[in-house]
């Protein structure tokens, strides 16, 4: 297969698509908690991977995901009244439960049994980490809930934001595991930046803009090393972990909270980006709270009542000219995740593939596709279960360490790249 004709597997991810499929065998992050606060609370849109559902909390608590048109007459259920054990259509009363089933039907003669024979689609939801995941899959072949290090701390040790990204979410994704453009795009963040400043690692990022990467498969995904020269014959490595099918762990910066992401498609030309600071061993700092809350460091400002970012591309991200020609700001972009967000999305929606040019620098984007179309293809065609579900191979870590000269990164790091409880972070 060319590998133009394997990007355009990559980036499908509807229902009955490779990467739909494939996508739909893994827990999926689809809201905040804090979107349905409470018992018998409103219910909200989602969308996801091409699927309009809405998402509900009844009255004994229980969460549920369910398609948003009524299978009446269409009606969205988000107008729907939340009552009692399910959602009930506004427009003639039908309701159904967290299942999907249709378990009244006011409309029709009391005696009818036709509500028997109707549902909706509908996914179990459940809670961890301050976000509801919901599986989308064959029932049969559910998986384990993440067991990511971020997802099992304290509330106290965690921050989780979501953002809507307006572009594919494989370029999104390919942003997260870039490390060579922190030595360009966000050259001018990194001593201003609460939640990078100060760090060591930041003069070696400055001063040597052209690292060297190696990519070395992992159970779970892939390690992505960059090394810049930090003499006394040592390489200062930024190891990135790229986690199936959607999650990255960002080389800490300092005594910081470290940071990860997962990029989920909403559609082929959307997709939201989950953005998490945490640490394992403290809670976050007021100060790490209040740089999260400007909209700094890897999270954003959002207007109000949605997850759209204030800057946009329809008021071209606030860019500051000024603020560039001055090298106050490398791109004129306010904070760190805006530049990224702003820089992907004026790729494209879906990236046109045949105009890009690949270099050394871009060998952790070439081994995460084929990771990813390696994984789906095992799947689609020989059924194999997804990698990336049990729980050693997402008890990892991403690390900034100083190593010898000729030393392989994977075996020098190799035990700080562990999440252990009595474990310390790597990090410059």
């Amino acid at each position: 297969m060319a590998d133009l004709d394997r990007i355009e597997t990559l980036v499908r991810t509807g229902p009955n698509t490779v990467m739909g499929e494939y996508f739909r065998r893994y827990w999926v992050p689809v809201m905040l908690e804090s979107e349905l606060p409470k018992a018998g609370c409103a219910p909200v849109r989602v969308k996801v991977m091409g699927e309009e559902l809405v998402g509900f909390r009844d009255e004994d608590n229980r969460i549920a995901l369910v398609q948003e048109w009524c299978p009446h007459r269409g009606a969205s259920l988000f107008f729907g009244r939340n009552e009692g054990c399910g959602l009930r259509c506004s427009f003639h009363g039908w309701m159904y439960d967290v299942t999907g089933q249709c378990i009244e039907m006011p409309s029709e003669p009391e005696q009818s049994r036709f509500k028997e024979r109707i549902g909706v689609t509908a996914y179990p939801c459940e809670i961890r980490g301050g976000i509801i995941w919901t599986y989308m899959g064959r029932k049969e072949l559910m998986p384990p809930l993440p067991a990511l290090e971020w997802s099992l701390l304290p509330e106290t040790h965690r921050y989780c934001s979501k953002r809507l990204q307006e572009c594919n979410y494989l370029q999104a994704l390919e942003g997260g595991i870039d490390s060579s453009h922190v030595s360009f795009l966000h050259r001018y963040d990194l001593e201003s930046e609460p939640l990078f400043m100060q760090a060591k690692g930041n003069e070696y990022l400055r001063a040597d803009t052209h690292p060297k990467f190696e990519v070395v498969e992992s159970l779970g995904g892939l390690l992505i090393g960059a090394r810049r020269n930090a003499g006394n014959d040592q390489y200062y490595w930024r190891i990135t972990q790229f986690l199936l099918p959607w999650f990255t762990l960002i080389p800490p910066f300092g005594d910081h909270a470290l940071g990860g992401h997962a990029w989920v498609p909403v559609d082929d030309e959307n997709c939201i980006v989950w953005s998490i600071n945490f640490h394992p061993h403290r809670p976050l700092s007021q100060h790490e709270i209040e740089g999260i809350n400007s909209g700094s460091g890897i999270h954003a400002a959002l207007i109000p009542g949605s997850f759209r970012t204030v800057a946009n591309r329809d008021n071209d991200y606030l860019v500051d000219r000024v603020a560039q020609e001055d090298k106050r700001s490398y791109s004129g972009i306010f904070g760190v995740g805006m530049q990224d967000s702003a820089l992907q999305e004026s790729i494209g929606r879906i990236q046109d593939r045949s105009r890009e040019h690949l270099g050394t620098s871009d060998v952790g984007i070439i081994m995460a596709r084929r990771r990813l179309f390696k994984a789906a293809m095992a799947m689609h065609e020989e059924n194999v279960q997804p990698p990336a579900l049990d729980t050693v191979s997402q008890s990892v870590r991403a690390a900034s360490i100083l190593l010898p000269k000729g030393q392989p990164f994977a075996e020098g790091a190799q035990n700080v790249l562990v999440a252990r409880s009595d474990a310390m972070v790597a990090t410059l």
